[in-house]
Parts: C-alpha cells; structure tokens; sequence
C-alpha cells in the first residue's frame, strides 16, 4: 500500500577537496570533482589528476583530516567511496614518485596562544589548520637543514608578500629552488619534534621510522610569522559536499513523479563486499539487485523521501515533484503483466513546511461528493483551486484507482472512482 520514492537519483556524486603541493609550485587549491556515486578511491583519484593536470612523475596521496591532523591515509584504490561521508574533511597531497617505499613527515600547525589562567602569562601552542605532508626515500638519511628546508618549500607559495614574486618564478624549477632558500628567512620556523626536541638548522642525521606517517614534526607559530601566511589556506578545508537547497525548479522543468519512481525500480549493482553465494557453482558472484511492483492496491500512499541524512546534519530537499491529480497511470510498471490498466487518482496531500527542527503539517482534501479541494490547516479550512493542489510542500500523496469505462472516446481518459461503501469509509 506504501511507497516511499526518492525524490532524485544520479549516478555521479559530486566532492570538493584541497590538494597540497610538496614542492611549493602551487598554493593549496581547492577542486570539485564529479565521480560515480558507487565508485572507488580509484575514480576519485583520476577525477583529481584530470582536474590539477597531474604530470607523469607525480602521484595524489588521499588523507582524512580531523583535529587538525591526517586520521587516515586512503591508499587502497577499490576502497569504496561511499565510506567517504559528505561532512568528511579531505587533503590530496601531490608527491613525485618514487622508485623505493615512502616515508611520510607530517607537519602539524601550531599557534601562539596565551594562556589567560596561568598567571605568569606563559605561552602555550594549539593545534592549528591542515597539516603538511612531505615524502622521503626510506633508508635516505634526513638533516635538520632539509626538515626545514621541506616546511619552507611548501609554506612559500603561501606567504602574503611573495606572490608576485612566485609568479615570476614559475618557469624554471631551479630558479623555483633559489627563491625557496632566499625567501627562508623570511620567517623563522620554530619547529618541534614529538619528543619536544627544537630541530635546529644543522647537518645532523634526524631519525625517519619505517613506518607510514610515525615522524610528526610541529610548527611552531608566533603570532607575528603567522600574519606573513595567507591563513586561509591553512584554516579552511570544505566538507567533501557542503549541502545546500538545490536551485528551485521552474513548472517548466519539474520533477517527475514517473522519474520518481524509475529511480525506485532501476536496478542497482552490489558492491563486491555483498557478493552473492550462487548455490550451483558455489562461489561468491557480483549480482545486482531490483525491485518491481507485483501487485497495486486500491489505495496507493506514495512518500516522498524529502529529507537527507548525514553523521552529522539533516537537511530537507524542497524539490518540486509534478505528481498527476487525474490518471496516474501505473500499467507499464507492473511486472506481473495483467491485462486492467492500473489508473489512479489523486484524493489527498500531506505537506510538510519547515525544516527537521520544526515544522507544520496541512493537508488538501479533495471531497469527492463535491468534487471540489480543501485545505485543512489546523482548525482553519478553506476551499482552494485543483492547480493550488501541486506545490514544493507535497510530502505523502494518497491515490486510489479508478475503474476505466467502456467506450470511452475521449483524449483524455474517461474514469470513474470506486465508490463502494467499503471505500467510503476507507
């Protein structure tokens, strides 16, 4: 008797990540990709390297950023994208490639911050903005000197007073590579190991782990360094898919219920993790599913599935769905083939205004010894026109089917409603 449909169904998603260069030819850009909704980090990498016209020796590292620190590296390309939720927040690092197995340094921001119960006024550090993430050779011995040198290549893109200067730079890595050592002192990097160690601008060996991001190394900010930096590229990573109210639809366009409902029927591919054990060559094999409508009641109740849930936020959509008043017709969706033509009629609306925190019901009723529509809102009802019926607020829409005459000779169907007194009172 129930059907709740979803109001629309794309096949590609769409995600914004920033991707961060290694080698300072770039400030940290944001980009908006489409991939397939059912996709793998494998599209999403793709999708990426089109977009940033990603060079041959290069390749994109994929991260999840919370607290102000990489939580996670996503490296297996079929991961699927649909654990990637739309209020994650991601980091596309752009490293070269290299021949060995990387070890990852990660630098975490720290800024100044006075500490207004400590009486003495000492100063303490707060994790601050999106890390950095750099890449050596394993086995490849690092100095103090090339830790700092590898904050200060990528920082430099980002220093408020050298963007002329990194425009005219762009043409020549090694001119690329002076400029980096010139411009160093610009500010002076405070940075701190996880021990709480100063690494110091020296040749000394400093001790890389093996292991996938285990060299944490903080940067320091004073509070007179950080107004060199353009921070906004260091405070502001987008959510993955910043929800907003999709773009009203004109009568002109609107969205169909019959959309509404191939959406519901299309069939859809499993993923390999819901395999299925075929019984005859007993193995796991990728099936897909679907659904198909068997048999249609008297009464049909269609839903509009008009609110969107993530981890963390509920939205509703406000989309426009042209749903039939007379002659909706079902026939050609019924798999169990049948000879009747499955009509129905449009008898009342639930709409919903507001938003999932608050909201209010109406309802339009159509009288049917009257023939004519209502609006029941609370104690208040009123008469309204046919056309008023359709609206953006239409939320659960209640059909029942009508009998088709015999020698109807009109374009339009001719239909007469059921009007037994069991229905009547239904």
């Amino acid at each position: 008797m129930y059907l709740s449909l979803p109001l629309q169904f794309t096949s590609t998603r769409s995600m914004t990540i920033v991707v961060f260069t290694c080698d300072g030819s770039a400030p940290p850009t944001p980009y908006t990709v489409s991939v397939p909704k059912q996709g793998r980090c494998r599209d999403l990498i793709q999708a990426l390297t089109n977009a940033c016209s990603l060079r041959n020796e290069e390749r994109l590292l994929i991260a999840e950023i919370r607290n102000h620190r990489i939580h996670l590296i996503l490296e297996d390309p079929v991961l699927q994208l649909s654990t990637i939720k739309d209020d994650d927040h991601l980091a596309v690092y752009r490293l070269p490639k290299l021949e060995k197995r990387a070890s990852y340094i990660q630098f975490l921001h720290r800024r100044e911050d006075l500490d207004q119960e400590n009486n003495s006024s000492s100063t303490s550090w707060k994790p601050y903005g999106v890390p950095l993430l750099a890449q050596i050779s394993r086995n490849v011995t690092v100095t103090g000197s090339d830790i700092h040198e590898m904050a200060c290549k990528m920082l430099f893109p980002m220093l408020r007073n050298q963007v002329a200067q990194h425009s005219a730079v762009q043409s020549s890595l090694s001119t690329r590579t002076q400029s980096y050592h010139t411009d160093s002192s610009t500010f002076q990097l405070q940075l701190i190991d996880d021990s709480n160690t100063v690494i110091e601008h020296t040749n000394y060996a400093i001790r890389v782990p093996q292991s996938s991001l285990a060299t944490v190394i903080f940067i320091n900010w004073s509070k007179s360094d950080l107004k060199k930096v353009n921070t906004n590229h260091l405070e502001h990573l987008p959510e993955v898919f910043k929800f907003a109210p999709p773009a009203k639809r004109t009568r002109g366009e609107p969205l169909s219920l019959y959309a509404c409902l191939d959406a519901f029927l299309r069939e859809e591919p499993l993923v390999p993790e819901e395999m299925w054990y075929c019984p005859r060559c007993k193995e796991q094999r990728q099936a897909s599913k679907k659904l198909d409508l068997w048999r249609l009641p008297e009464v049909l109740v269609i839903h509009l599935k008009r609110f969107s849930f993530s981890r963390s936020t509920k939205h509703k959509l406000e989309t426009f769905v042209n749903f039939p008043i007379h002659d909706l017709d079902l026939t050609n969706y019924i798999a169990n083939k049948i000879s009747q033509r499955q009509i129905y009629e449009l008898y009342a609306v639930s709409n919903h205004y507001g938003s999932m925190a608050s909201g209010h019901y109406t309802a339009y009723i159509k009288l049917l010894d009257e023939n004519r529509w209502y609006n029941f809102d609370d104690s208040h009802v009123s008469a309204i026109n046919e056309e008023d019926v359709k609206s953006g607020a239409a939320y659960v829409l209640f059909y029942r089917k009508v009998a088709e005459l015999d020698g109807a000779a009109s374009n339009r169907t001719q239909l007469s409603v059921k009007r037994s007194h069991r229905s009547s009172q239904r």
